[in-house]
Protein backbone atom coordinates (compact mmCIF):
# COMPACT_ATOMS: atom_id res chain seq x y z
CA UNK A 1 0.00 0.00 0.00
CA UNK A 2 1.27 3.51 -0.98
CA UNK A 3 2.20 5.84 1.51
CA UNK A 4 -0.61 9.39 0.45
CA UNK A 5 2.44 11.75 0.48
CA UNK A 6 3.66 10.10 -2.51
CA UNK A 7 0.75 10.50 -4.50
CA UNK A 8 1.02 13.29 -6.78
CA UNK A 9 -1.08 12.04 -9.95
CA UNK A 10 -4.94 12.43 -9.84
CA UNK A 11 -7.12 11.20 -12.66
CA UNK A 12 -10.42 13.11 -12.91
CA UNK A 13 -13.87 11.92 -14.69
CA UNK A 14 -17.20 13.31 -14.90
CA UNK A 15 -20.16 13.80 -17.38
CA UNK A 16 -22.72 16.22 -18.02
CA UNK A 17 -24.36 16.52 -14.26
CA UNK A 18 -20.68 16.80 -13.08
CA UNK A 19 -19.09 18.88 -15.16
CA UNK A 20 -18.59 22.49 -13.64
CA UNK A 21 -17.73 20.73 -10.33
CA UNK A 22 -15.10 18.92 -12.25
CA UNK A 23 -13.34 21.81 -13.88
CA UNK A 24 -13.57 23.36 -10.10
CA UNK A 25 -11.69 20.99 -8.75
CA UNK A 26 -9.06 20.40 -11.36
CA UNK A 27 -8.27 24.06 -10.59
CA UNK A 28 -8.22 23.22 -7.03
CA UNK A 29 -6.00 20.27 -7.57
CA UNK A 30 -3.46 21.65 -9.66
CA UNK A 31 -3.05 25.12 -7.48
CA UNK A 32 -2.36 22.29 -4.61
CA UNK A 33 0.49 20.84 -7.05
CA UNK A 34 -0.98 17.97 -8.12
CA UNK A 35 -0.89 16.79 -11.70
CA UNK A 36 -4.31 16.22 -12.78
CA UNK A 37 -4.98 14.10 -15.71
CA UNK A 38 -8.55 14.66 -17.24
CA UNK A 39 -10.39 12.18 -19.10
CA UNK A 40 -13.48 14.07 -19.58
CA UNK A 41 -15.80 15.44 -20.52
CA UNK A 42 -14.30 18.04 -22.06
CA UNK A 43 -17.48 20.15 -23.04
CA UNK A 44 -20.91 20.13 -21.59
CA UNK A 45 -23.41 17.99 -23.25
CA UNK A 46 -26.63 17.33 -21.42
CA UNK A 47 -26.35 13.39 -23.73
CA UNK A 48 -23.01 12.28 -23.30
CA UNK A 49 -22.76 8.83 -20.95
CA UNK A 50 -20.34 8.62 -17.84
CA UNK A 51 -19.13 5.04 -18.84
CA UNK A 52 -16.98 6.90 -21.88
CA UNK A 53 -15.19 8.99 -19.71
CA UNK A 54 -15.00 7.08 -15.87
CA UNK A 55 -13.44 3.63 -17.62
CA UNK A 56 -10.54 5.46 -19.20
CA UNK A 57 -9.91 7.34 -15.59
CA UNK A 58 -10.46 3.88 -13.59
CA UNK A 59 -8.48 1.88 -16.34
CA UNK A 60 -5.77 4.39 -15.51
CA UNK A 61 -5.69 4.53 -11.82
CA UNK A 62 -5.39 0.75 -11.82
CA UNK A 63 -2.29 0.59 -13.92
CA UNK A 64 -0.42 3.57 -11.71
CA UNK A 65 -0.50 2.58 -8.23
CA UNK A 66 1.19 5.57 -7.46
CA UNK A 67 -2.29 7.93 -8.77
CA UNK A 68 -5.69 8.29 -7.65
CA UNK A 69 -8.81 9.08 -9.15
CA UNK A 70 -11.94 11.40 -8.50
CA UNK A 71 -14.95 10.52 -10.59
CA UNK A 72 -18.32 13.09 -10.82
CA UNK A 73 -21.94 12.52 -11.81
CA UNK A 74 -25.09 13.68 -10.61
CA UNK A 75 -25.44 10.72 -7.34
CA UNK A 76 -21.93 8.92 -7.83
CA UNK A 77 -23.83 5.53 -7.71
CA UNK A 78 -22.90 4.99 -11.01
CA UNK A 79 -19.91 6.10 -11.44
CA UNK A 80 -18.62 3.93 -9.04
CA UNK A 81 -20.58 0.87 -10.33
CA UNK A 82 -18.41 1.53 -13.36
CA UNK A 83 -15.02 2.41 -12.25
CA UNK A 84 -15.55 -0.93 -9.32
CA UNK A 85 -15.81 -3.53 -12.81
CA UNK A 86 -12.45 -2.46 -12.95
CA UNK A 87 -9.68 -4.88 -11.09
CA UNK A 88 -7.96 -3.16 -8.45
CA UNK A 89 -10.22 -0.23 -8.16
CA UNK A 90 -11.68 0.49 -4.99
CA UNK A 91 -14.54 2.80 -5.24
CA UNK A 92 -16.11 4.80 -3.01
CA UNK A 93 -19.11 7.42 -2.91
CA UNK A 94 -19.71 10.36 -1.22
CA UNK A 95 -22.50 12.89 -1.96
CA UNK A 96 -23.14 14.52 1.28
CA UNK A 97 -22.96 13.79 4.83
CA UNK A 98 -25.65 10.99 6.17
CA UNK A 99 -23.75 10.29 8.94
CA UNK A 100 -20.38 12.11 9.21
CA UNK A 101 -18.74 13.60 6.64
CA UNK A 102 -15.51 12.84 8.88
CA UNK A 103 -16.00 8.99 9.15
CA UNK A 104 -17.79 8.35 5.73
CA UNK A 105 -14.21 9.73 3.91
CA UNK A 106 -11.76 8.54 6.17
CA UNK A 107 -12.85 5.23 6.79
CA UNK A 108 -12.78 4.71 3.42
CA UNK A 109 -9.22 5.29 2.63
CA UNK A 110 -8.44 4.31 6.47
CA UNK A 111 -10.42 0.25 5.84
CA UNK A 112 -10.21 0.17 2.39
CA UNK A 113 -7.54 1.94 1.01
CA UNK A 114 -10.08 3.70 -1.85
CA UNK A 115 -8.11 4.32 -4.72
CA UNK A 116 -10.86 6.37 -6.70
CA UNK A 117 -13.56 8.97 -4.83
CA UNK A 118 -16.79 9.05 -6.32
CA UNK A 119 -18.66 12.73 -5.85
CA UNK A 120 -22.24 13.17 -6.25
CA UNK A 121 -22.44 16.87 -7.99
CA UNK A 122 -26.42 17.11 -7.75
CA UNK A 123 -25.52 16.86 -3.68
CA UNK A 124 -22.97 18.78 -2.86
CA UNK A 125 -21.46 22.59 -3.08
CA UNK A 126 -18.33 23.24 -4.53
CA UNK A 127 -16.84 23.97 -1.10
CA UNK A 128 -18.68 20.75 0.25
CA UNK A 129 -16.56 18.91 -2.64
CA UNK A 130 -13.01 20.65 -2.14
CA UNK A 131 -13.57 19.58 1.50
CA UNK A 132 -14.52 16.10 1.01
CA UNK A 133 -11.24 15.81 -1.89
CA UNK A 134 -8.90 17.36 0.81
CA UNK A 135 -9.83 15.47 3.60
CA UNK A 136 -9.95 12.37 1.11
CA UNK A 137 -6.66 12.93 0.10
CA UNK A 138 -4.93 13.44 3.64
CA UNK A 139 -6.46 11.05 5.02
CA UNK A 140 -3.85 7.36 4.57
CA UNK A 141 -4.82 3.86 4.34
CA UNK A 142 -4.30 2.23 8.26
CA UNK A 143 -2.15 -1.01 7.08
CA UNK A 144 -4.01 -2.64 9.58
CA UNK A 145 -3.58 -6.36 9.28
CA UNK A 146 -7.16 -7.12 9.06
CA UNK A 147 -7.71 -4.69 6.39
CA UNK A 148 -5.02 -5.49 3.96
CA UNK A 149 -5.87 -9.08 4.38
CA UNK A 150 -9.92 -8.19 3.50
CA UNK A 151 -8.26 -5.80 0.31
CA UNK A 152 -6.45 -9.00 -1.05
CA UNK A 153 -9.90 -11.29 -0.36
CA UNK A 154 -11.04 -8.42 -2.54
CA UNK A 155 -8.64 -8.57 -4.98
CA UNK A 156 -8.76 -12.09 -5.28
CA UNK A 157 -12.09 -11.93 -6.65
CA UNK A 158 -11.09 -9.47 -9.21
CA UNK A 159 -8.28 -12.84 -10.01
CA UNK A 160 -11.13 -15.48 -10.01
CA UNK A 161 -13.97 -13.18 -11.68
CA UNK A 162 -11.15 -13.04 -14.82
CA UNK A 163 -9.65 -16.61 -14.81
CA UNK A 164 -6.68 -16.28 -12.36
CA UNK A 165 -5.46 -17.99 -9.51
CA UNK A 166 -6.62 -17.78 -5.93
Amino acid sequence: MINEKDIRTIHIASDHAGFEMKEDLRFFLEKKDYEVIDHGAFELDENDDYPDFILPAAIAVSQDEHSLGIILGGSGQGEAMVANRIPGIRATVFYGSAGSEEDIITLSKQHNDANILSLGARFLTHEEAEEAVDLWLETSFSNEQRHVRRIHKIDNLDNLMIGGDE
